[in-house]
């Protein structure tokens, strides 16, 4: 799911309120969420900002091994 930074906006203003329910809107949707933890709304939060900020990206490494003899 692609997240906008209002849906951040809004997670922030619930957690900064002791909401746990949220109501997202976007695009003529609208969705309500009811976290059960605020645990789960940070991790919610964090996995949101890191989509948004495009480091959500998969990252790959190659390693390279030349042995001597």
């Amino acid at each position: 799911m692609a997240y906008s930074q209002d849906d951040i906006d809004t997670l922030k203003r619930a957690i900064a309120t002791g909401s746990r329910k949220v109501r997202y809107e976007s695009g003529g949707e609208v969705r309500e969420v009811t976290y059960r933890t605020l645990s789960e709304m940070t991790a919610v939060l964090g996995m949101m900002e890191r989509e948004l900020s495009g480091r959500n990206a998969s990252r790959s490494m190659l390693v390279a091994h030349e042995r001597h003899r």
